[in-house]
């Protein structure tokens, strides 16, 4: 069995004793305020994460191109107060007007 095949059972099993672990704990524990707040930033968490790494990552190094000029413009709509369709078709766009130069 290789390395690879490894890590992915032991991250299987140990996403699944946390989700198990998450089941049985009462629910006066998770109801807690500080809980509720540090539940809701974790999906804005992991999303800027992924935006990030897709966005600037390629291989092992940071990539300044395009897909920037594409965030960017989805930062500012979004701050104008763009809806979402609006928004990815600008960055969308962009990004492929700037890949294209």
């Amino acid at each position: 069995m290789s390395a690879l095949w490894i890590a992915t059972l032991v991250t299987s099993a140990i996403c699944f004793i946390l989700k198990y672990i998450g089941y049985s704990l009462p629910e006066s524990l998770l109801n807690k305020p500080q809980v509720q707040r540090i539940n809701s930033l974790i999906p804005i968490a992991l999303l800027s994460a992924l935006v990030a790494v897709q966005s600037f990552g390629a291989e092992n190094s940071i990539v300044f191109d395009h897909r920037l000029a594409g965030v960017a413009v989805a930062a500012v709509a979004l701050r104008l107060g763009a809806n979402f369709p609006t928004m990815m078709l600008l960055a969308a766009v962009v990004s492929a007007v700037i890949y294209r130069l």
